[in-house]
């Protein structure tokens, strides 16, 4: 600040008395830290960082598996981090035929492109091939997850205005919780700050850095006085993931637990009462865990982390959450440090992370950027059961979808049943007449052999010699279908119905 303004007001307040001389002094040292402070600066570099992002999506239709859901637009938002990339919600792009991107303060959107994503953990990272997009803007690095009652800052474009937004509110709590994109269980994030629709993938920051990414709540996009982002570690997690260009994903060891907080439990296990940790009910076969761990262990320690007797470790002063957390972390082939109890004798061992099973559960989670598998027989679709198939009755799927497809979510695979096949409806014709109103039932049988998968399903139908199929399911119910009838009257129900094949894309390659 060394201009003729300056020393005017130095030679004043040398004239001034020594008291108001005192008063003169303090105001031009105000005046010299706003002249130097670069929090302005900071603030629009920031800003300028922050991208609206522009997508339109076109999702299967899981109840006419050939063919798509009406296109729609949307947007969401993102942030600029180094190697010209700007990260964002995996759900933004999800199912995506077209991206665009727009700079703060800037009409001109650019054709954009994903380069990796992580449906699991909700995040994407796009690029945008014009150089010119990336020459003003600043890459912003990623921080650490903020201490409870900190305050923190969310950027985006949220629903009701086209430019920039920028609210305040307090880090609440961190913990496991569901992700509300594909149903995953990761640590996360819970602010008070307003966040609606358009505000997803934005940046939580804090001090200049990133210390989260919005994601979507399970509110079913309601706008709310409650948002949730996803933390730091599980960020840096799918940024070293990204490193190869290809998904490894979370690993998972291969067994469940439940809690161990009764004392009987305790004491029946071979645990005194000051020892803690969770009770092994469930190995699966093929898993890091299988050979190992049996049913009734209890793990005491993952790591360096002591499990409590309600699942949850301590990963730093002031948070707890589940032990998962503890495996979430690690990449695949690292090995995971493991403390157990058996018959009341303590057991160390070491187990090689890898890649998580999509065929742990017999209903397998939601998926995205795929076409569905289908197969039309006699007249009636067939379809693998999946989280996107039970979401397609609506936002209150675990109200109105069929009571026998929720059951299936509580019920473990196995080699012999990885997959259950739905009959989800009757295209009506003569060989299918007698059960034109049966619906979303599941079949266990064809000609008296159990179905493993969809696969095996459709080969036993595409193989099939015998002159009748008969469908069945575990109450008995029976559908039969004459062979000969289902294979001549295949091209005119395809014809009737205005469907392109009778069967998915890529199901018999």
């Amino acid at each position: 600040m060394t201009n003729p303004t300056y020393h005017w007001i130095l030679e004043t307040i040398n004239a001034l008395r020594p008291r108001a001389r005192v008063i003169a002094s303090t105001i031009m040292l105000c005046l010299q830290a706003a002249a130097t402070t670069p929090a302005l600066a900071e603030g629009h570099n920031i800003e300028d960082s922050v991208i609206k992002i522009y997508t339109t999506q076109a999702e299967p239709d899981y109840f006419t598996p050939w063919r798509l859901l009406t296109p729609r637009q949307s947007s969401g938002s993102g942030a600029v981090i180094e190697n010209s990339r700007i990260l964002t919600n995996a759900h933004v792009v999800a199912n995506a035929s077209y991206v665009q991107a727009q700079k703060h303060n800037d009409p001109r959107r650019y054709q954009a492109r994903v380069t990796f994503i992580s449906h699991e953990a909700d995040l994407a990272l796009i690029t945008v091939d014009d150089p010119e997009f990336f020459a003003d803007l600043k890459a912003l690095t990623i921080g650490d997850l903020p201490e409870p009652l900190q305050e923190v800052s969310v950027y985006g474009y949220p629903i009701g205005g086209k430019t920039l937004s920028i609210t305040k509110g307090i880090l609440s709590r961190v913990e496991q919780q569901v992700y509300a994109h594909a149903g995953t269980y990761l640590l996360a994030g819970q602010i008070d700050a307003a966040i609606n629709p358009g505000n997803s993938g934005g940046p939580v920051i804090v001090d200049q850095q990133i210390v989260g990414v919005v994601m979507q709540a399970n509110a079913g996009g309601r706008a709310e006085n409650l948002g949730y982002f996803v933390p730091p570690d599980i960020v840096r997690h799918v940024l070293k993931d990204s490193e190869d260009g290809t998904l490894d994903g979370f690993p998972d060891l291969g067994f469940r637990t439940q809690a161990l907080d009764s004392p009987s439990a305790k004491a029946a296990y071979g645990l005194d009462r000051d020892e803690n940790g969770v009770l092994v009910i469930k190995v699966f076969e093929g898993s890091p865990a299988d050979g190992i761990l049996e049913e009734n262990d209890v793990i005491l320690k993952i790591d360096d982390y002591d499990i409590a007797d309600d699942g949850t470790i301590q990963i730093s002063q002031d948070v707890l959450t589940d032990y998962k957390h503890a495996i979430d972390m690690h990449h695949l082939h690292d090995q995971i440090e493991l403390t157990f109890a058996r018959d009341g004798n303590l057991i160390q061992t070491s187990l090689q992370a890898m890649q998580s099973r999509k065929g742990f559960s017999l209903v397998r989670g939601e998926k995205f950027d795929e076409i569905p598998q289908y197969f039309i027989y006699g007249g009636i679709v067939f379809l693998p059961l999946n989280m996107n198939l039970i979401k397609r009755w609506g936002n209150d799927w675990g109200r109105t979808a069929p009571v026998s497809l929720l059951q299936a979510r509580n019920e473990w695979a196995t080699p012999e049943r990885r997959e259950l096949v739905v009959a989800l409806q009757v295209l009506a014709a003569d060989v299918n007449l007698g059960y034109h109103d049966w619906r979303n039932w599941v079949v266990d049988s064809v000609n008296g052999e159990n179905v493993i998968d969809f696969d095996h399903f459709a080969r036993k139908l595409r193989e099939n010699k015998s002159e009748n199929v008969v469908f069945k399911n575990k109450n008995g119910y029976q559908m039969v279908i004459n062979h000969e009838e289902a294979v001549a009257s295949e091209n005119s129900i395809l014809s009737q119905y205005r469907i392109p094949a009778a069967y998915s894309q890529g199901l018999f390659d």
